[in-house]
């Protein structure tokens, strides 16, 4: 993707600085080339300015004089903290370029403006109000570029009486609803690990973005995006609303307990196996079970055979529970959960095992795609393995552009541009 229709003198200089073959090339290669972005998010916003930097566009990330809150996450390179430690901070900045700036500082926000002027998108996670206060907020902004569009993520949103209330993660995914799905039935709500209400989040509004920078390009007018993290974890309540809607029941958390006979996580040789073979929706994987079983000489199976183990209602019943695990996990214990996973296939029987993250890492699947990278001075100038884009694009595939920057590393470069573009555009103003 590239905006050829809105590129300023001084961008057109700057690619005639690095040649205009090199970024024929590059159009060629990588399919957001020439497109320009400012994360200024931090934390909250850092994953979707990595979206766009793997497919090609020249993300550049604006950190404060102190760095990134991310800096100061764990965890840590050999549990090291430090300013180029953070692991977390590696991999949501991958391919992206690093300035320092001062946004509360006049300044520094005057030097914002002038990046603004060849700016596609700008990302940002400020409270609600605070952009304004520094005059950065979109009206201002759009000014200065009409085509702009500006991506904000924020815990509730620009409006709203919760608009100002600070949240993390487990907040958004507490007033969201998906909290109440994690964990145990007899304890307390679990969060998933890993910000999976920030990621939602960011997933979104990279799909918004794109969305309204596709608009920008062809009306020349941009848009402010604003996303509220707690509405993106709502739409990942799976089908619990509808499980209301349609039966007037509230759904309840489900782990460590196992809802029906033959259905659940059971212990194998070398970890566990998840098996689907009876309760609703598994009847009809029923009959292949237990004929699986009797090819294989499993003792007792031939219980399996009587009718009430065809009924919902004995198959959720501790007794079926007590007596599949009695007959099953015997002949399991001896078996490793990839000659399970395989028999189970060669039968058209849902089964699956519990991979480890060192089951992924190894996984054949994963390696034949080449989803897991290895990025060179990643961190500390260790180079780390990271896990890839889960897609592939056959004519401009992604890419991991370059390691995350180190804090101000690239600073005199792109002031250095911007002041190229500076004076091509006043150049091009006196020109005849």
């Amino acid at each position: 993707m590239t905006r050829g229709s809105s590129l300023d003198f001084g961008a057109i200089h700057h690619f005639k600085e690095i040649h205009i073959m090199d970024f024929i090339s590059c159009q060629a290669r990588d399919a957001l080339a020439g497109l320009r972005v400012l994360d200024l998010s931090g934390p909250m916003g850092n994953y979707a300015g990595k979206l766009f930097a793997e497919l090609g566009a020249d993300v550049v990330l604006v950190e404060p004089p102190q760095g990134s809150a991310l800096r100061h996450q764990p965890p840590y390179l050999d549990d090291t903290p430090g300013i180029e430690a953070s692991l977390a901070f590696a991999y949501h900045n991958t391919s992206k370029r690093g300035i320092t700036l001062d946004l509360d500082a006049p300044n520094d926000q005057d030097r914002l403006r002038t990046l603004i002027t060849s700016c596609d998108l700008v990302i940002e996670t400020a409270v609600p109000g605070a952009m304004a206060a520094r005059g950065l907020d979109y009206g201002a902004l759009a000014k200065l570029r009409p085509g702009l569009v500006m991506l904000s993520i924020t815990p509730f949103g620009q409006t709203g009486p919760y608009a100002h209330y600070q949240a993390e993660d487990i907040v958004a995914l507490a007033l969201g609803g998906f909290l109440s799905l994690g964990g145990y039935a007899d304890s307390a709500p679990m969060r998933v690990h890993g910000d999976q209400a920030i990621l939602c989040a960011n997933m979104y509004g990279a799909v918004a973005a794109m969305v309204a920078l596709t608009q920008a390009e062809l009306t020349g007018r941009g848009e402010h995006i604003d996303v509220s993290m707690q509405e993106a974890v709502v739409l990942a309540m799976e089908n619990a609303v509808q499980f209301y809607d349609l039966e007037g029941t509230v759904r309840k958390r489900w782990a460590g307990e196992q809802r029906f006979a033959g259905t659940g996580v059971y212990a194998c040789s070398d970890g566990h196996v998840f098996l689907m073979a009876g309760g609703i929706g598994a009847n009809r994987f029923w009959e292949r079970t237990i004929k699986w079983f009797a090819d294989e000489d499993m003792v007792g199976a031939e219980e399996f055979l009587l009718p009430k183990w065809q009924q919902v209602e004995y198959l959720q019943s501790d007794e079926a529970k007590r007596r599949f695990n009695d007959i099953f996990l015997p002949w399991a214990a001896p078996r490793t959960k990839a000659s399970l996973y395989h028999a189970g296939q060669a039968r058209q029987i849902p089964i699956a095992p519990v991979n480890t993250p060192v089951d992924i890492l190894e996984s054949a699947q994963l390696r034949s795609r080449g989803h897991f990278v290895d990025v060179a001075g990643a961190a500390a100038g260790r180079t780390l393995r990271m896990p890839g884009a889960p897609y592939k694009l056959s004519g401009t595939p992604w890419r991991v552009q370059r390691p995350a920057p180190r804090l101000g590393q690239h600073n005199e470069e792109i002031w250095r541009e911007a002041g190229r573009g500076v004076h091509a555009a006043a150049a091009a103003e006196v020109s005849p």
